[in-house]
């Protein structure tokens, strides 16, 4: 589905390449073979008939999960690297070791769908649609960026394909995709909202508040818990009494998911899409995990052991299972992979060029955007340092 077509759109953004055409000829397979597979753990209800553990899945799909797994991945490396550098300032929260959440979900659901999330949004608001380019000139500033800019790493915005961002305030996108989903009811567009927050969120007032008003409403609400074991640096044991999230809503279905596992992860959206158009709110809990640690200042290892970071990463990390799956499929041999790796490296590596050579926002635009249109401060004249302003 949406997820198929990443890369592609991600080489789209690239300059023109000789190596790139004869490889995207021969990766974008058109073998839609019906596989059956079984999902790794099974799904944990409540107050619900969990769906069945074999997803139907093809060559195609296997390997477009493979293929965006990986870009997010290494934009998410080349991320790290930029902020050592300095060319990405203030905040970023990256989310590999999570991508199967990202593209099983986009596997699952349609454009029509909204998203919202929290800070870690880079590989979301790729799966949305947006572009490499578009992705590093947000995170270091510059005006062809999602947000012109102005946004940075937890404000990512793709307002064409229902991706409503990024949010750095815990918790608070969670009543703003309630409220998405709303509208979706009230025009009557046969849609969802997927509202994403980590286990560190979930002990938030507002977001029980939220569910509250879906549930007797019966909104398209389908709240993701993204629970990575870990709020910042601390254990989801020493902060909530009872850390099975999906359970949380009470009167509320829930449903655990292995959120390491994509298919698994498309299974469980699909299935959720189908309960909140049919009888409102539902709850993921998606048992993921992050490599990184909470944010660039924290370097992920004095709360938890090296240990457990190489052993998550050798038994259940989400692309090296599309891997296995591909090889014991006999889709593609294991050098073709390895050729799609490297070519996603450069790939990036092009892309964070073209990004650097985009130029920053003018210093006018600090005072647009904040105010309704006709509102606020503008600046104008000449030289635009004459400044001028207009309240209600």
């Amino acid at each position: 589905m949406a997820s198929s077509s990443l890369l592609r759109r991600a080489i789209s953004s690239a300059p023109s390449s000789s190596l790139l055409r004869p490889m995207s000829a021969r990766l974008f397979s058109s073998d839609e073979t019906v596989l059956s597979i079984e999902t790794s753990v099974p799904y944990t209800g409540h107050k619900i008939e969990p769906p069945s553990r074999i997803v139907e899945t093809s060559p195609k799909e296997l390997l477009s999960f493979f293929r965006d797994m990986a870009l997010m991945r290494r934009m998410e490396i080349a991320a790290d690297s930029l902020y050592k550098a300095k060319l990405i300032r203030g905040f970023c929260h990256l989310y590999d070791g999570q991508e199967a959440v990202a593209v099983g979900m986009e596997a699952a659901i349609t454009k029509a769908d909204g998203i919202i999330t929290a800070y870690r949004d880079h590989c979301l608001f790729l799966g949305r649609g947006g572009t490499l380019v578009e992705a590093f000139a947000e995170l270091m500033g510059r005006k062809a960026g999602c947000s012109n800019g102005k946004g940075g790493s937890m404000h990512f915005y793709k307002k064409d394909a229902r991706f409503y961002g990024g949010h750095g305030i815990v918790g608070a996108q969670v009543p703003l995709g309630c409220g998405v989903a709303f509208a979706q009811k009230y025009n009557k567009e046969g849609a969802v909202t997927f509202a994403l927050y980590g286990d560190g969120a979930a002990n938030q007032g507002q977001l029980f508040e939220a569910l509250n008003i879906s549930a007797l409403w019966d909104l398209p609400a389908i709240l993701v818990c993204e629970n990575n074991h870990y709020g910042m640096g601390t254990a989801e044991w020493r902060a909530a009494k009872s850390p099975s999230y999906y359970k949380r809503g009470d009167y509320v279905p829930g449903l655990k998911v292995d959120g390491m596992d994509a298919l698994a992860v498309k299974q469980a959206c699909k299935f959720a899409k189908e309960h909140a158009l049919a009888n409102g709110p539902i709850i993921l809990e998606m048992d993921t995990y992050r490599y990184h640690g909470h944010s660039m200042s924290d370097p992920g290892s004095t709360y938890r052991t090296r240990d457990e970071i190489s052993g998550i990463r050798q038994e259940r990390d989400p692309l090296e299972r599309i891997r296995k799956l591909i090889l014991a499929h006999d889709i593609t041999p294991a050098s073709e992979l390895k050729d799609i790796e490297k070519e996603i490296r450069k790939h990036v590596d092009d892309a964070i060029a073209q990004a650097k050579e985009c130029p920053m926002p003018d210093e006018s635009e600090l005072f647009t955007n904040v105010y309704v249109k006709g509102y606020g401060v503008e600046s104008f004249g000449p030289d635009r340092k004459e400044i001028r302003a207009t309240l209600p």
